[in-house]
């Protein structure tokens, strides 16, 4: 069993709950009581989705990971779920960095769930 990989894992089901209540409540809700033209509303309700999923199946692979042991999957799947995150941390970040918010690290806070899931996953897979 490979510790690092578990822990991303569950670490990963954690961001996959924030985003479900949090998100939710923050981010679907007033997109749909917006004004926003209806096709435009319909598909960023669907990449919220989308992002759900793919926050919980990447939780899955690196549990699975962690707990089946040493595979000739598991450095490159390892390797892409970290890169995956890494890149989602990296969407957050430049988006709330060019805004010129006061205190824009607070301002869009995913990254700060995302990071670790990333950093965790790495450490697994070296």
């Amino acid at each position: 069993m490979n510790g690092w990989l578990l822990a991303a894992g569950i670490t990963a089901f954690g961001v996959a709950a924030v985003h479900f209540a949090a998100g939710h409540r923050d981010v679907v809700r007033p997109l749909l009581s917006g004004g926003l033209a209806d096709e435009p509303k319909r598909v960023l309700h669907a990449v919220w989705h989308m992002v759900s999923v793919d926050l919980v199946l990447s939780a899955a692979v690196l549990v699975h990971l962690a707990l089946a042991g040493d595979l000739p999957v598991t450095r490159p799947l390892g390797w892409f779920v970290s890169a995956h995150f890494l890149a989602y941390s990296a969407v957050f970040l430049v988006i709330t960095l060019s805004v010129g918010w006061r205190k824009p690290l607070l301002r869009l806070p995913q990254w700060i769930l995302l990071l670790p899931v990333a950093v965790l996953a790495m450490a697994g897979t070296a």
